[in-house]
């Protein structure tokens, strides 16, 4: 299995922090939020890593090069020509580097102790979203879950948490373009094609310089 951290957003809302860097490169104890997908995925034993780019994309390349240093391969999918193309998009143009199996995604905005799964099983099912309790942000969340099947509405709602593992298949419907997550999520859901599990341990979404500083101050 291979995975792909998204990283090619423009970060508006950690602005002025992210003038000069993208998202992915701030730091987060001590350490880029980028860096600790990378390590936590060398340690679960990922071998390829893609990296969709497009802000200031030539910053990452430059910071992490090939991956050799870390043990692991990384290839670039490279948005700064077209713009960033949302998750979606930049998911659909990268597939030709994901190879043929199953493959992870994870925002490269989020901070968590999630362990990535190299071998995970996704059966039947299309997508399988990690999911989380819903923080104050996001407090009326994003999708529910009964019997490991992900619902678009319930009375009990979670937060998506920018980690999944997804099919080729799951972007069929899709031409290399401008689109979000969402709206794919949401029909397959309707089909009952996605799986899910909620996660409750430590996770983080590093969306302002606000939570930025909470979540240094405690280190």
């Amino acid at each position: 299995m291979k995975a792909m951290i998204l990283a090619a957003g423009r970060g508006e809302r950690m602005r002025p922090l992210t003038d000069t860097l993208p998202k992915p490169l701030l730091e987060v104890q001590g350490k880029t939020l980028i860096l600790w997908h990378i390590e936590k995925l060398v340690k679960n034993g990922f071998k390829e890593i893609i990296i969709n780019t497009a802000y200031l994309g030539y910053k990452i390349p430059e910071y992490l090069g090939n991956g050799s240093k870390y043990g692991i391969s990384i290839l670039y999918s490279d948005e700064q020509n077209s713009g960033a193309l949302e998750s979606a998009g930049g998911i659909k143009k990268a597939l030709p580097l994901l190879g043929n199996e199953p493959f992870l995604v994870v925002n490269g905005d989020v901070f968590c102790s999630y362990e990535f799964d190299i071998n995970f099983d996704l059966k039947d099912k299309k997508a399988h979203l990690i999911l989380v309790p819903n923080p104050e942000h996001n407090s009326n969340g994003d999708f529910a879950l009964k019997n490991s099947v992900v619902l678009n509405q319930a009375e009990k709602m979670y937060t998506f948490s920018g980690i999944g593992y997804y099919t080729h298949e799951f972007f069929d419907t899709i031409n290399i373009e401008k689109k979000s997550l969402a709206p794919l999520l949401r029909e397959a859901i309707q089909k009952e094609e996605i799986s899910g599990e909620v996660f409750t341990k430590m996770w983080h979404d590093i969306g302002t310089p606000s939570r930025l500083k909470k979540i240094n101050n405690e280190n």
